[in-house]
């Protein structure tokens, strides 16, 4: 089969996204070839591309797709032909319109899940999941920081926890998008560049701070992010959308009230088949019963995919951004 995929054989800005022309062979053991549909964009997408996380050259780009099975390796019992999939978590390579992927990291979609809307919500529900459900402990009542909470994860979890009965208060980086914040149900709106945030948090709690932080954005909020946590709270450090946090001295968790760091990836979340299905599994009931909705604030061609990394580098996107095949 024919296909088209995007690949880089260097590090840099969107101009380095090239693209080639492929004959894929038939599967292999373990294998299956997928027809992509449509394809998530995700930050982790431009580090790749950028070189924050180095890949080896030349490398395939895309962490994120969804589609139909178009055949199976020869060993391959978990799907056939015609099999409705996604996948995320595994090999990249999505920016494609056809790819072979091991099989064990495809994961089925239900009927009532479009090709669009799988490509919004994998990777992100999925990490929405385990931020607000495993990577802390909040109960009813609790307060929570969200930084970035108009983007595609930010919308999400502030959805997610608001239904858990967490109280958020949002940070995002206009006023345009602090409305779209407190529509996902944010009891609190702050403008990121505000100079007063931190005492505008700490009002917000009666002065003692968030138990929990989840910052998104990185360099530019890790101060505001270490001010804002309560006492013995915890920094949920997920993205770098702003650059990486660097230099971390642990004084620092000392000094602003004995504080804790984490840094989850998904993989580490959803690393057996067991806990791969529960969270889909919870993402799906989730979505099913209008606890979270997913917002697809734009799309773009799949070949306008340097173009869609721009924009998301811009903080111009407001939730999540799908490149159609």
């Amino acid at each position: 089969m024919r296909a088209r995929q995007a690949f880089i054989s260097r590090h840099g800005g969107p101009e380095v996204i090239e693209w080639r022309e492929v004959d894929l062979p038939a599967p292999g053991q373990g294998e299956v070839l997928m027809e992509i549909r449509a394809v998530g964009l995700n930050y982790i997408d431009t580090y790749h591309r950028s070189g924050l996380y180095p890949l080896p050259m030349p490398a395939a780009l895309g962490s994120e797709c969804a589609g139909v099975v178009l055949a199976v390796g020869p060993d391959v019992k978990s799907h056939a032909v015609g099999d409705r999939v996604g996948h995320c978590l595994g090999t990249r390579g999505d920016y494609a319109t056809a790819r072979l992927v091991p099989a064990r990291e495809l994961l089925d979609l239900p009927p009532d899940i479009d090709f669009t809307t799988a490509a919004a919500v994998l990777l992100k529900g999925g990490t929405t999941e385990f931020l607000a459900e495993r990577a802390a402990t909040l109960i009813e009542g609790d307060q929570a920081l969200v930084h970035a909470a108009a983007g595609g994860v930010g919308q999400l979890l502030t959805q997610w926890l608001t239904t858990n009965g967490v109280g958020v208060i949002a940070t995002a980086g206009s006023e345009g998008k602090l409305a779209i914040a407190r529509q996902c149900g944010a009891t609190h709106a702050f403008l990121a560049h505000d100079p007063d945030l931190v005492e505008k948090v700490r009002a917000a709690t009666g002065g003692t701070g968030v138990p929990v932080v989840y910052d998104g954005v990185g360099a530019a909020t890790w101060e505001a992010s270490l001010k804002c946590a309560a006492r013995r709270g915890l920094i949920v450090s997920y993205g770098n959308a702003s650059g990486p946090v660097t230099g971390v001295a642990l004084s620092q968790l000392t000094a602003h009230g004995s504080l804790f760091v984490t840094r989850p990836t998904m993989g580490d979340y959803y690393l057996t088949p067991e806990e791969r299905a529960a969270g889909v599994s919870r993402l799906w009931s989730m979505l099913r019963h209008g606890h979270v909705k997913v917002t697809i604030g734009q799309t773009y061609p799949l070949s306008q995919v340097a173009e869609a990394h721009r924009a998301i580098e811009a903080r111009e996107t407001v939730g999540s951004t799908v490149l159609l095949v």
